[in-house]
């Protein structure tokens, strides 16, 4: 892929692409615990997270918002002072993180199955729960 393609991706993509490239990489003790072969999960507002790169290699937090706009992660706890003395959190790129725990929620209970699509059913497996079965005309 070109790289002017990838960039141009990344800052005039549209709102549902920009979110998929949000995700964050899975520690090993939080894999082993979820029992899951997942890499990488969507990163969501109160999850924790480590940060593996740059000035605050080393710290953890908790995340306070996610900027799907911006492709940013800002963690609580991790600011930054400007001239007037007024505090702000600190942006991160998804990929300097990583994840050591996630908050419950039933979308990604399905996610963390292993499931081959987001809405929880294997591959040929109809919305009924069984197998597909088709029309004979086709």
């Amino acid at each position: 892929m070109q790289r002017r393609r990838e960039r141009r991706k990344v800052y005039q993509g549209k709102i549902h692409k920009k979110k998929n490239m949000l995700h964050v990489h899975i520690s090993k003790e939080l894999k082993a615990k979820l029992g899951t072969k997942v890499r990488a999960l969507l990163v969501n507002k109160g999850d924790g997270v480590k940060v593996l790169r740059g000035d605050n290699r080393g710290k953890a937090g908790k995340v306070a918002r996610v900027s799907v706009m911006k492709r940013k992660v800002y963690l609580e706890g991790v600011t930054v002072r400007n001239r007037r003395g007024v505090e702000s959190l600190v942006p991160f790129d998804p990929s300097n993180l990583m994840l050591t725990e996630v908050k419950d929620s039933p979308f990604r209970k399905e996610v963390l199955k292993g499931a081959s699509s987001p809405s929880g059913r294997q591959q040929g497996e109809h919305r009924s729960g069984g197998p597909r079965v088709r029309p004979e005309g086709e």
